[in-house]
């Protein structure tokens, strides 16, 4: 049984940036961002640095630095526009969008808008002055290209990056940058003297002094040599480089880590529910070294008791903090194969944090009562004191409960009981999930595994057992507990919402399985159990997981956002990430939510309002889909430089895509994808049709579509633009499967 440990916790102190109430004083002088938008509202038009200091009387010098700083983050977030008068607008008044700027290096882009609207494109001219990751505003000015909205640029709110790394070129006296990766066709110019001593063919990183307009190329500096392209690690190294993502600590942020100590103290643990007794486990990855949560379960009445701990980050880690600022800052932890770029310092989320086996550890948990059927008949949040009763891998549970190997059950024999209960528990969820018609939707995973001197080994299919499914439907279990206790409370927060299919993406999807003869009913837009009748149908596919990922791109991301409207993937009217707070920021704050209601604090004291957190929203989303990008921009070179040591080679591959310049092929050993080109198809011109299901030739007939399967070999592997060419071993279709060469009585009709 729980024991409650001696003694009261000590109050917390509030987080920071709560909203003062008007025609107060202010606690601190600087208004918040909600603030700052009102008084914008009650003016009615634009206003300097001057005008609002004036505004909210600020007459210190640090004051206004301080709101120039918080003015700043608004106009980065997309919340103001700064005009060229140096006045600060709201984007409402003026008709514009905002967002981010994709290039293409053609030279034409896009903005992706904050808003998650259609892109907007971006003609030529309007690209010569930004580089791709820019945030702009833009106006409307007609329609481009295939009728898509084009856009005129308004501002630059902020430019993309301040450093560049790509490969340092010298050619008849002249030097330039050639980004890695580029999404825009700039080089940067490099002046004598500002080479850094690189050599020609090195790659660097280039601080931009000077970026591009319309009459000038941009022009940089070499700040740090990182080596040749070739040497170990560099893949990871230009893709941190590239994305921005923050590596490294600063002073303060080592200084706050080593002052928490690497214990946990006495005076932390009074007041807290001690379940040092209670067998919890963790259950993870062989190689994670950050152990975020940790089960138990056990009978109870007719049902279950499911506890589910989590690292109490919240505890060590306050608002507004050296270390909070820079987790803020980072948003997410980012994985690559050969390391990790954490949120928070290896003290805290390798050590201090992290739920490691026999050592105190401080937790907040979700303590649900289920019912037979194991539904949550009810829950209850409080803080605790837990000692991890082992570190369990998924592949060393799988042993015991699906293998039933005997060695591994005997060895595990202490834990044996309670990884019992997790599967009788996991077994009803599963129930559960499939009653309320969640999409069943797993997508092949590669696992990509290397040497100690950055070598691949492999690259092979990662398959999912039971074992981590069990956690995965605890830690959802536990989210919807958490999004319910803060709506239940009124306390603004971030729900992890993911809207269902928009209807012209869902036509589209739908237009594309009505020719490969699969009806979809309309109620899948709406209903994911429908669209799990049309998974289950297309299970059997050789090229399923291109269609379940066409499943999966016909609905928008996943956000986070102040405004709950449901999970529609997982059939659920509130969900809210809380179980991994060391490396998901969205998940601190949720914990801070909680806390302040378990310290019995008033939902209008908290210390965040609603306009902060939708930015925060905003930014944490943001940096979840740029640690996203920067895993796959890794994952895919790696799966290539894998490849190219098989040029020449022959595999089986499945169709996995058709165009009017090729096909592209997954290659089934591997998960990995390359494009015939029709020009390595058998001569004949090639016309895409079936809303591009299918590419067959004008004079033979002979036809390929997807789910073909066809044998081909690798021709070239260009590992910088992550490209695998292919050709046919043989000429003529497969016999099996849906390609066909028509005959020519049918291609005279």
């Amino acid at each position: 049984m729980a024991k409650r440990a001696q003694g009261k916790t000590a109050a917390r102190r509030p987080a920071s940036g709560s909203r003062r109430k008007k025609k107060q004083p202010y606690k601190h002088p600087v208004p918040d961002a909600s603030d700052i938008l009102a008084a914008l509202q009650d003016r009615g038009v634009p206003l300097s640095l001057a005008s609002l200091a004036k505004t909210f009387e600020l007459r210190d010098e640090n004051d206004r630095k301080a709101l120039q700083r918080q003015l700043k983050k608004m106009v980065a977030a997309g919340a103001l526009l700064k005009n060229r008068r140096d006045e600060y607008c709201l984007l409402a008044k003026l008709d514009a969008l905002t967002g981010k700027v994709s290039g293409h290096p053609d030279g034409f882009g896009f903005l992706v808008p904050d808003d998650g609207g259609d892109d907007i494109y971006l003609p030529f001219h309007e690209m010569r002055a930004l580089l791709d990751g820019d945030r702009v505003a833009v106006r409307l000015s007609g329609r481009g290209r295939n009728g898509r909205r084009k856009g005129a640029v308004v501002e630059i709110l902020e430019r993309g990056k301040t450093t560049v790394v790509g490969q340092f070129r010298r050619e008849h006296g002249v030097a330039y940058v050639v980004e890695a990766a580029a999404r825009s066709p700039h080089h940067f110019m490099v002046a004598r003297g500002e080479a850094g001593g690189a050599e020609n063919g090195q790659m660097v990183k280039l601080e931009i002094l000077e970026y591009p307009s319309e009459r000038r190329e941009a022009q940089g500096k070499v700040i740090s040599v990182l080596g040749a392209p070739d040497d170990p690690g560099m893949l990871t190294t230009l893709a941190i480089e590239s994305f921005g993502l923050r590596t490294g600590w600063s002073r303060s942020v080592n200084k706050a880590a080593d002052q928490l100590g690497t214990t946990v103290r006495e005076s932390h643990i009074k007041g807290r529910v001690d379940l040092r007794d209670t067998p919890l486990v963790t259950i993870d990855g062989a190689d994670a070294r950050d152990f975020d949560d940790a089960v138990y379960a056990e009978p109870s009445g007719e049902g279950w008791r499911l506890v589910v701990a989590i690292a109490d980050v919240s505890h060590y880690v306050q608002s507004d903090d050296a270390i909070d600022n820079e987790a803020c800052k980072r948003g997410t932890s980012t994985y690559f194969p050969d390391q990790v770029v954490p949120m928070l310092p290896e003290a805290l989320s390798n050590g201090l944090c992290s739920l490691n086996p026999k050592v105190d550890r401080l937790c907040l948990v979700c303590d649900m009562q289920l019912t037979s059927g194991c539904k949550v008949s009810k829950s209850k949040f409080y803080k605790a004191v837990m000692r991890s009763h082992e570190r369990l891998t998924y592949s060393e549970v799988a042993a015991v409960m699906e293998q039933r190997d005997a060695k591994e059950r005997k060895r595990l024999a202490h834990v044996l009981p309670q990884l019992e209960n997790l599967y009788e528990v996991y077994r009803g969820f599963a129930r559960a999930r499939k009653r309320r018609g969640a999409l069943d939707l797993e997508l092949p995973e590669v696992r990509i595994t290397l040497d100690a001197d950055h070598h691949i080994e492999s690259v092979a299919p990662r398959h999912r057992n039971d074992a981590q499914r069990v956690i995965e439907e605890f830690m959802i279990a536990a989210n919807v507990q958490a999004a319910k206790f803060l709506r239940r409370h009124r306390l603004p927060t971030l729900y992890r919402v993911h809207p269902g299919p928009e209807e012209d993406r869902f036509e589209e999807l739908r237009a594309m399985l009505q020719e490969l003869g699969f009806k979809v009913a309309a109620e899948a837009q709406k209903q994911p159990r429908a669209l799990n009748k049309i998974l289950a149908a297309l299970s059997d596919r050789p090229d399923f997981p291109m269609l379940a990922t066409a499943v999966l791109r016909s609905m928008s991301q996943a956000v986070y956002q102040p405004g709950n409207e449901g999970h529609f993937g997982l059939a659920l009217d509130a969900y809210a990430h809380f179980t991994s707070p060391i490396r998901r920021y969205p998940d601190l704050l949720v914990h801070r939510g909680i806390t302040h209601i378990l310290d019995g604090g008033k939902p209008g004291a908290f210390g965040y309002k609603l306009p902060a957190m939708e930015l925060l929203g905003k930014n944490c989303s943001q940096l979840e889909r740029q640690a996203e990008k920067a895993s796959r921009h890794v994952e895919s070179r790696y799966k290539c430089i894998y490849i190219k040591e098989h040029v020449g080679n022959e595999f089986d591959g499945v169709v996995t895509g058709v165009t009017h310049f090729g096909l592209f092929i997954m290659l089934e050993d591997f998960f990995v994808e390359g494009l015939v080109h029709v020009t390595n198809l058998s001569n004949d011109y090639y016309h895409a049709e079936h809303g591009g299901l299918r590419l067959t030739g004008e004079r033979s007939g002979t036809s390929y579509g997807l789910g073909d399967r066809l044998r081909v070999r690798v021709t070239r592997v260009n590992v910088e633009e992550a490209r695998i060419d292919l050709q046919l071993v043989d000429a003529e279709p497969p016999a099996t499967g849906g390609g066909r060469k028509r005959s020519k009585k049918s291609r005279r009709r």
